[in-house]
């Protein structure tokens, strides 16, 4: 078999159905969009509009808040950290700031600050200074011998 031999199974298929060709088509004419109105015309676009009545997602309410300037983070495991010093991407002999994440690749941009938490095994005591880290990840990092500092108070809080 190749390539210009494929085909799909008998059936599977179906010819595309050609409107407005004369009355023995079968959609002929009007090429089965009825007579007049809004939606017999090219372009009709009509999506929620109910004739006037007011839309149903117009009627039902509005839940929850967008807050406009909430910060996001990017996060990062105890455990991926690990991984990354055992295959040599990250050095953990110096203090490993956020440019150092972002340089060895494991994570892509700081956006508003990293965030470390605590899922997985650490085994090296490292020295980290990030935005924020949650409860955990301070404990496991600790726990290996090493310190966690975070940019703001705030940020800790798990």
């Amino acid at each position: 078999m190749k390539l210009n031999e494929l085909r799909d199974k008998f059936g599977a298929t179906s010819a595309k159905k050609r409107v407005g060709r004369g009355p023995g088509s079968g959609k002929g004419k009007t090429a089965g969009r009825g007579m007049k109105g809004q939606k017999s015309r090219s372009g009709a676009a009509i999506g929620g509009y109910e004739g006037g009545q007011m839309p149903l997602y117009q009627r039902l309410p509005k839940r929850g808040f967008n807050k406009p300037n909430r910060k996001k983070y990017a996060v990062v495991n105890v455990g991926l950290i690990q991984k990354f010093l055992d295959a040599g991407k990250l050095d953990g002999g110096n203090v490993i700031s956020e440019d150092k994440l972002v340089e060895s690749g494991l994570v892509r941009r700081k956006l508003d600050g990293i965030r470390i938490l605590g899922k997985g095994e650490i085994g090296s005591s490292l020295n980290i200074e990030v935005t924020g880290a949650s409860k955990s990840a301070i404990e496991a990092v600790e726990q290996a011998g090493g310190s966690l500092k975070t940019g703001s108070s705030t940020a800790n809080e798990g």
